[in-house]
């Protein structure tokens, strides 16, 4: 539920299709793509369907604190109260998931049940890549169609109007909050350890990785205190460490070869449930991925299950993201005229018209009256 927020808050990133035909028009889209100021635009309320979602308290209290909005739980059973989000997902049911093959319909009779059967067929089969491929191209095709509901105008032409032409007021994130979205996650505790007779400085694990940084390296008062570590489950060759006392700490960096390749919380516990399960038969390769891998594609072609892992461990680091944990604001920029005296030696500056010294402008008392004027 935390990482659809913040993918909600984030701008949408453009994706290319490999499905042969499948491309946007000119007037499809998502609004971030269109409006750009649309990013980590925030929302005032999030209408439930009180079917147990309303029930993660800690998550719903963590998006509303960091967010800034509130929750409705809504009635049972009232789609009518969410008319928008229920007459979306009809049509992305009625375009896209009917359509598909291994539809079941909405019972046991449903026509389209029997029509979507691929029948063994195994080449009417529908990857992941290319179910997500036909979700983005559903949604982006769904803001570029016109609506009677908003008078033959397309989703797009209407916030475009709403935003830029009548200058709809916005609320936006914090800049600081941008760069800290895992705060809303639940925090892990881990506990500094250190062996100092045997060379090894303070760290934290995490999942069968040692984590540490330059900081907490020297931090030898730290050892045996319990950070807050937060991660991000899309990369995790670093996070970001808080004391107890809620002061941060920075970000720790993921040693060995967990460093070195992009990869999720998912796919580092297939390797370590790998490497566990044959025991001593390990190999003790330095890079436990690249081992990973080539024990999959060995047996990939004897087993279907292993065909499988190993076409999803691809698709992971295929589109595991290139950038790591944010490090913290940027520092400010320095004036132009500090910046051109320290990118010049020994402060020699360019021989120019002395700056004008401007007076300081004085107030003027005004004489005009106090008191209601009829």
């Amino acid at each position: 539920m935390i990482k659809t927020i913040e993918n909600a808050l984030e701008p949408h990133r453009t994706r290319s299709f490999t499905i042969a035909g499948l491309a946007f028009d000119a007037r499809d889209g998502f609004p971030s793509l269109r409006l750009p100021e649309l990013g980590y635009v925030t929302w005032e309320w999030m209408k439930l369907d009180n079917a147990k979602a309303n029930l993660a308290n800690e998550s719903l209290a963590a998006m509303c604190e960091f967010v800034g909005c509130c929750v409705d739980a809504g009635p049972k059973y009232s789609p009518d109260e969410r008319p928008y989000i229920e007459r979306f997902f009809g049509t992305i049911a009625s375009r896209l998931s009917s359509r598909l093959p291994g539809y079941t319909g909405s019972h046991p009779r449903d026509l389209r049940r029997a029509l979507a059967d691929p029948k063994g067929n195994l080449r009417l089969f529908v990857s992941l890549d290319e179910l997500e491929e036909l979700v983005e191209y559903a949604i982006g095709s769904y803001h570029g169609t016109p609506h009677a509901g908003l008078n033959n105008v397309t989703p797009l032409e209407a916030i475009e109007y709403f935003v830029r032409g009548r200058q709809q007021l916005l609320t936006w994130l914090p800049e600081h909050h941008r760069r800290t979205l895992c705060l809303m996650q639940s925090a892990m505790q881990c506990r500094v350890r250190a062996y100092l007779d045997k060379g090894v400085r303070p760290h934290i694990n995490l999942h069968g990785a040692r984590y540490t940084s330059n900081v907490l390296a020297c931090s030898t008062h730290l050892i045996g205190q319990r950070l807050l570590v937060y991660m991000n489950a899309d990369d995790m060759r670093s996070v970001r460490a808080f004391l107890a006392d809620g002061s941060e700490l920075g970000v720790l960096d993921a040693q060995g070869a967990w460093r070195v390749m992009p990869h999720t919380l998912t796919l580092r516990r297939k390797i370590l449930k790998e490497k566990a399960n044959r025991g001593s038969l390990a190999s003790a390769s330095a890079n436990p991925i690249e081992d990973y891998l080539n024990v999959k594609l060995a047996q990939a072609k004897k087993k279907r299950k292993v065909a499988s892992d190993l076409s999803q461990a691809v698709r992971i680091l295929s589109a595991a993201p290139t950038v790591r944990t944010p490090v913290g604001p940027p520092k400010a920029a320095l004036p132009a005229a500090k910046r051109d005296t320290e990118s010049k030696p020994n402060g020699v500056s360019d021989q120019g018209p002395p700056p004008v010294l401007s007076t300081p402008v004085r107030p003027r008392k005004l004489t005009i009256g106090t008191g209601q004027v009829y």
